[in-house]
């Protein structure tokens, strides 16, 4: 029996209530490329687990030209890097440093406390290059907040492959369709790259509690209406369910999984269930003492780092969303 139910007449597409929300990103010009923000947003802090999601590109860089995020901390989420063109050098607290290329998984785990790097190798630098991805932040569980932090990096050929109906799909992260990615999760998610030729069905998966879906190249339609690249869709939980790829074909990041049992704030580059947890870690980055603060630089990159910009410092951490909000 194939994994895809849309080779049955059992499984619909979706129909005119089965979209909850639809998300427009916010596009941000970073200097030489674009950063396109889903999550959070007004209608939606979270997918699932998911709490953080950007667009990153496409971009392309001449000679000399390359991105520069320097050490900067996280706490109370997971981290997970997924290029469709491009690199990235990553480096760490843990001691990682770990080159990251189309197809692969980064997954670095923050924990009560991490800081990493991420740029463009100086090998790629010489050469004219592209960039073209997707960064998601996932938050924790409350119980696995102050775990220990923790990396983990999969080849491309480590990742589950699902294929039928003219549809090819990746397994990044999670369980979905009855396979499941090695990459070590905290909580019950799926997170999947779908490629679909022209007027392919793909089913999402049903046994998990949140889904949606973000077209990153090409169009889908949901009951009538065409949907194009650079569109987040919420679902709503239970239906049975599909999207058709438009004449173009389509490109598809689905991801969801069990839902918060509780809001997260946000503020900068940290999540917790607790807003005093987050004013800690603000005033331990800001002391930057490497020494003995809960913070390390990554070793090989621990000349600079980003500060919390005083603009930044005066607002007050996001709070958490109820659903639907």
């Amino acid at each position: 029996m194939s994994w895809n139910p849309t080779q049955t007449p059992e499984c619909p597409n979706a129909g005119p209530d089965a979209l909850e929300t639809l998300i427009i990103p916010r596009a941000r010009d970073l200097g030489g490329f674009e950063v396109r923000r889903a999550l959070p947003s007004p209608k939606r802090q979270m997918v699932g687990p998911f709490i953080f999601f950007d667009q990153v590109g496409p971009a392309e860089f001449v000679t000399d030209g390359g991105i520069d995020v320097r050490p900067h901390p996280h706490i109370g989420l997971g981290t997970v890097t997924y290029l469709y063109q491009g690199e990235f050098e990553h480096r760490d607290s843990l001691g990682t440093h770990q080159m990251i290329h189309p197809g692969e998984v980064n997954w670095m785990v923050a924990g009560r406390g991490v800081t990493h790097s991420e740029r463009t190798s100086d090998a790629t630098r010489k050469t004219r290059h592209k960039l073209f991805g997707v960064q998601t932040w996932i938050a924790l569980p409350e119980n696995r907040e102050e775990m220990a932090p923790a990396f983990e990096h999969h080849k491309e050929e480590a990742l589950p492959v699902l294929e039928d109906g003219g549809v090819r799909a990746r397994l990044i992260l999670g369980s979905a369709y009855g396979k499941a990615s090695p990459v070590t999760m905290q909580s019950r998610t799926f997170y999947l790259d779908a490629m679909l030729e022209p007027g392919a069905q793909f089913p999402l998966p049903d046994d998990h509690e949140d889904r949606g879906l973000y077209i990153t190249e090409g169009s889908v339609e949901i009951a009538g209406e065409v949907f194009e690249a650079g569109r987040m869709m919420v679902f709503r939980p239970g239906d049975k369910l599909s999207v058709r790829a438009g004449a173009q074909g389509a490109r598809l990041l689905a991801l969801g999984g069990d839902t918060m049992n509780e809001g997260r704030y946000i503020w900068w580059n940290f999540v917790s269930s607790s807003r005093d947890r987050i004013e800690e870690a603000k005033e331990a980055w800001k002391a930057a003492d490497w020494q003995n603060g809960p913070f390390r630089l990554p070793p090989g990159d621990d000349q600079e780092h980003i500060p919390i910009s005083p603009d930044l410092d005066r607002t007050s951490p996001r709070a958490p969303q109820t659903r639907g909000e």
